[in-house]
């Protein structure tokens, strides 16, 4: 049950990443890794590894954007 939670989070945070991609959008990438943080944490409770894997990936990727666009953009 955690790790369809944790994917569903994931879920909704790759959204968020999609649209922060944008130009002028890449403060959004602020708000989605403290919600994959919670998706993480989600996955680290389960037994399986998906879900976590998938937060972890989407984490590292939202700030790697972020870095990229020096925080703002």
């Amino acid at each position: 049950m955690l790790n369809i939670l944790s994917i569903l989070v994931g879920l909704l945070v790759l959204v968020l990443t999609m649209i922060g991609f944008i130009p002028f959008l890449g403060w959004l990438n602020w708000l989605t890794i403290p919600l994959g943080i919670v998706g993480l944490a989600l996955g680290a409770l389960s037994s399986h590894n998906m879900g976590r894997n998938l937060n972890i990936v989407l984490i590292i990727v939202c700030g790697i954007r972020l870095f990229v666009g020096g925080g703002i953009f």
